[in-house]
């Protein structure tokens, strides 16, 4: 009795679905959907797991930017299936909607220009390996790191946390920073009443320990000299190449050395002040 009620419950005196079994086939189908697209997701991060130990880090992040397209391609497949299937459990006739309208067409009926724009250059980004996820770019008014490159939008998230999404098909002009070595440069300035030798033999000593210190390092750190004769100081620049995203921190890194080090031979760091001669003296 129990398994007939439920049966007329969800079926009309025709034995077709009503509403509500239509609904419950729709919601099922949709869990099915879910399930699957899981297990593929995590077919896919097993198979990349397997393969990025022996991968350098630039083709780790290729292969990681390639497989979050392709989940996303795929995701819009098996959503696109179930859409047609759910037509079809209503009663719409999706064959002669898709044979009178065409792919191309719907997209256009529903202003899907720009879509298309964005999925095309999209794969230009990819194919032709602009950037990938991990780098540190510049696109537009935006900078920061590649959190997801997607068939149809990429993710960029800056230094303070936001989360910019961007539509590929707006993407004119890229900047990548996280490509080669990448230039430190740090400033320091002396008064005009030290010995700027002596200061340059200071900073050698002291950009030499660093250099054994720190793996991030391609070239230098090394002293270009007097740069600048400023308002209060003399200039004096060093340079160096590091590892992508290495730039700031080995910055940070010879300026405080630089300070100790300055502090401890007495050299002066010019800082702003106010000379005041009594009557003639």
């Amino acid at each position: 009795m129990n398994s007939l009620y439920i049966h007329d419950f969800f079926t009309t005196e025709y034995g077709e679905l009503n509403i509500f079994g239509k609904a419950i086939k729709v919601i099922i189908l949709l869990i099915v959907v879910k399930i699957v697209l899981k297990i593929l997701n995590a077919l896919i991060d097993r198979t990349i797991a397997k393969r990025v130990k022996t991968m350098s880090i630039k083709e780790e992040r290729k292969i990681k930017t390639l497989m979050a397209v392709f989940r996303n391609i795929l995701k819009y497949i098996l959503y696109f299936i179930a859409i047609v299937i759910i037509l079809d459990i209503f009663g719409v006739n999706t064959s002669s909607i898709l044979a009178t309208a065409g792919i191309g067409g719907l997209a256009i009926s529903f202003g899907a220009q720009s879509l298309v724009k964005d999925i095309i250059t999209g794969f230009f980004i990819l194919f032709e390996d602009q950037y990938s996820v991990g780098d540190y770019v510049t696109i537009g008014d935006y900078t920061g790191i590649v959190e997801e490159v997607g068939v149809r939008v990429t993710k960029l998230k800056d230094f303070s946390g936001e989360l910019h999404i961007i539509p590929n098909g707006q993407i004119t002009v890229v900047t990548n920073m996280g490509r080669g070595p990448m230039r430190s440069s740090v400033v320091v300035r002396i008064a005009y009443e030290e010995d700027i030798d002596k200061a340059i033999k200071v900073i050698e000593e002291v950009l030499d320990k660093i250099k054994k210190a720190n793996d991030s390092i391609i070239e230098g750190p090394s002293v270009l000299g007097v740069t600048s004769l400023g308002d209060s100081g003399v200039d004096i620049t060093i340079v160096a190449k590091t590892k992508p995203m290495e730039q700031w921190a080995l910055e940070r890194q010879i300026r405080k050395a630089v300070k100790e080090a300055f502090d401890e031979e007495g050299i002066e760091i010019p800082y702003s002040k106010i000379v005041v001669y009594n009557g003639k003296s």
